[in-house]
Order: structure tokens, then sequence, then C-alpha cells
């Protein structure tokens, strides 16, 4: 999804569909493929980044002279920010391409998003070459990267990009000199281009990125929206529970008892930490089971059988000396 091409293609395919009353059953084959991709569960970070983006890019629409307004996606590992992220990408996407259809006979489709990951080490010139390479742009070694920065700013001005995702932003540090240039190569696209920036890392209030005279730079612009791990209870509200039965209504199971699952949900708490994430993950790799083995039900033994991510099962059953 890091090239047009390839996020073109994960906006337009429409994503699965969950079993519904009256649909002939699917086989086995099909099931599993669903349950390997499965719904996005909307969880209250993707409402949440939803509403801020929706709002920012109409704030910043008319706002030529200085770097628009910003959203920064923080939290924890297997907490969901790349799928809001994506979903919010995704959303975006279909709205514009809705509201401006390329005229008929036309080659040119609209570019409103653009997605770009910070690559491992990056430096200023790697870092606007992924942004050259998501549009295809031509990039040779003898360029520099205010070249390149041009050829960019240029093209993305060109095709109308709106939204501009940056996911992967823990890997920058300010505080070393290629940080502290890679940050602001960002700062300087985010001024000349006429798009909304969203970064999206893990724990990113804990990094350097906001820290010195960038940092602060940064926060001043940039609304936080965490994804934190979803809390067993809020206030009168269960919003974990409430993600469990979303998951569990979205099965494709021929044996599952309606309402196992969020019986389970201090349980599952416990195990996945509350990340969606890790959840996600637990429960449909206990479908899958389910239907290799054919037991088509899912079950606490069943759950507890399943391996989950190392830093779930780190959480869940930590180390003891021998």
């Amino acid at each position: 999804m890091t090239t047009w091409q390839g996020w073109h293609r994960f906006a337009t395919t429409d994503p699965p569909t969950p079993p519904r009353p009256g649909d002939p059953p699917r086989s086995t084959d099909e099931r599993l493929a669903y349950h390997s991709a499965f719904v996005t569960i909307r969880t209250p970070a993707i409402h949440t980044l939803a509403t801020q983006v929706r709002t920012l890019m109409i704030l910043g629409r008319h706002q030529p002279t200085t770097a628009r307004p910003s959203l920064i996606v923080t939290g924890p590992a297997a907490a969901g920010k790349t799928t809001a992220l994506l979903n919010v990408g995704r959303t975006c996407h279909l709205a514009h391409t809705r509201k401006n259809p390329a005229p008929p006979g036309s080659a040119h489709t609209a570019v409103p998003v653009a997605y770009v990951l910070v690559p491992p080490g990056a430096t200023a010139k790697t870092l606007v070459t992924e942004f050259a390479r998501y549009l295809g742009i031509p990039v040779t070694t003898r360029m520099t990267q205010t070249q390149i920065s041009d050829a960019v700013c240029h093209t993305y001005t060109t095709a109308g990009v709106q939204l501009v995702m940056i996911d992967e932003i823990h890997r920058l540090n300010p505080r070393t000199t290629t940080g502290a240039q890679t940050a602001d190569l960002l700062k300087d696209l985010s001024e000349r281009l006429p798009a909304t920036f969203v970064y999206a890392g893990i724990n990113v209030t804990d990094t350097p990125l906001f820290s010195g005279t960038r940092g602060a730079q940064l926060a001043g612009r940039a609304t936080l929206v965490d994804c934190g791990p979803l809390p067993a209870r809020h206030g009168t509200r269960h919003p974990f529970r409430d993600a469990i039965t979303d998951i569990e209504n979205n099965l494709d199971l021929q044996q599952h008892k309606p309402g196992t699952l969020p019986r389970h949900a201090p349980y599952l708490h416990q195990r996945t930490a509350g990340r969606i994430g890790s959840l996600t993950r637990l429960i449909r790799q206990a479908a899958i089971t389910a239907i290799c083995d054919g037991t088509e039900r899912i079950t606490k033994r069943s759950l507890d059988a399943v391996r989950l991510d190392h830093l779930a099962e780190t959480h869940h059953r930590p180390h003891r000396r021998q």
C-alpha cells in the first residue's frame, strides 16, 4: 500500500462481508479466507480519528500561508493504530472519488490520499524518496534531496493529494543529526503541500519527537489521538466487551453459540491487555482452528490453546525464574 497502485487497490476493493441471515452457507475455504481477512471492528479510536481527520481537513482547506493542523496517532503495539489509519484513509479516498469522479474517457483518477512508511534509519533523502515512490516519481542517484522534494511537492499538488498518512513515525529521532534533518523535511513538506498530515507510531509521546524545539513545533500543530488499550469499563459502558460482541457477531461458525465470548471478557482482557489487535488475532485464530478441526465453535478451552503474539503472551504469562 506504499504505492499508489497498491493503495488504490486496497481502497477500492470491497472489505470482507460478514454472514447475513438468509445467505447460502459458504464453503470451508471461503470461511477460512473470510476469517483470515475479517472485518474492521469500529473501535472508539477509529471513530475519534475519523471525526478529527474530517474536521481538520475542513479547517485547513483555506489555510494557504502556514502548515495545516495535523494529527498524531499514538499507542502501544497491537493497539490498532495502523488499522484505524487505513480505515480512515479508505473512507476519505472513497468519499473524495464519489464526489469527484474522473471524467468519461479520462485516464487520470483522483489521488486524494497518500500512505508512506518511515523506513528504518530514515534520512531526509530516503524518506522523501518514499514519498516519490508512492506516486512513481522518477528518482535518480544524482538527484539531491531538494530536487526530489521539489518534484514531490509539484506532483502531489498537481495530483490533488489532500491527506498524507505517515506510519512508523516513532522511527525518527530528532536528537540525532539525520533525525533532525528528517523531522525538518516533514515540517517543510507539511508547509508546502495543501494536505492534512496524520502521523502514527508506537507511544510517540514517550519518544524524542515531542522534546526540544522541533518537538514543540510538532506538538503545537498536532492533535493527539490515543489508540490505547480498551478499558474493561468506562463509566457505565464496557468498551472491551462491546468489541468482543462485535467480533463475535461477525464470525462465520456453524455451531458457535452467541454470547459465549462476551462472558469471557475478563479473561480475554487479561489475556490481551485490552489491545484490539491482539484480541482480534486471538479470536480469528480460534475461529480458523474451529473450522479446521470441525468443532465450529469457540470455547475458553480453545482460546487457551491459541498461542498469541509474543507481546500479549509476555503480559499474560510473566517470566518466572527456573
